[in-house]
């Protein structure tokens, strides 16, 4: 067991321990098909929830240790918190200095433009781990192996809409990052 996991294990409930050594395995195939550093996926995916277990008050409490403000909308959407906290904690606390680990645990849950090889590994990772068992995982397993994109597309299709349903706060990254993807496939949504 690396450092890292033991951190990770002694941090999380067995529950979200489990969850993220799924991630850290399909992350690291995901890294090894699309050519990203499998040493570094591993390492994302098994710090990507690292705070998830933690209170809110908890959360907020590393966020002001570590000097991370928070916008309206993050303020607006407690289940983006865990995201923001451990990108800090594994930073700050951890002491892993890659800025693409930092943003691809940061962004695990909104997504963002400008994503890097690394931060879309984890993302869809993340989604489509062996752990999940939600309606359209199969689909998305499959479009994960073909293009991350496409599978991020799905899963910001799937994300946006539900929160909308539910009168909920859609973070502005999320937008960001679906408008860039739809952008770049030159799918406008507009009439011709």
């Amino acid at each position: 067991m690396t450092d890292l996991e033991l951190t990770a294990k002694n941090m999380l409930s067995p529950y979200r321990y489990e969850h993220s050594m799924n991630v850290a395995e399909c992350a690291k195939e995901l890294a090894r098909l699309y050519g990203a550093n499998e040493d570094d996926a591993v390492a994302a995916a098994v710090l990507h929830d690292i705070m998830k277990d933690k209170s809110g008050e908890e959360q907020l409490e590393q966020l002001k240790k570590s000097a991370v403000t928070l916008t309206a909308e993050d303020l607006n959407s407690p289940k983006v918190w865990h995201a923001h906290a451990g990108a800090a904690f594994v930073r700050d606390e951890l002491g892993v200095g890659s800025t693409d680990i930092y943003n691809a645990v940061r962004y695990h849950t909104t997504g963002r433009a400008g994503m890097s090889l690394l931060e879309k590994v984890i993302y869809v990772a993340d989604y489509i781990s062996a752990d999940r068992t939600y309606n359209g995982v199969s689909h998305m397993r499959s479009l994960a192996q073909k293009s991350l994109e496409d599978a991020m597309l799905f899963a910001l299709e799937f994300s946006i809409t539900q929160l909308a349903a539910q009168n909920r706060v859609i973070h502005p990254d999320s937008l960001a990052c679906y408008n860039e993807l739809i952008i770049a496939r030159g799918k406008n949504g507009g009439t011709q």
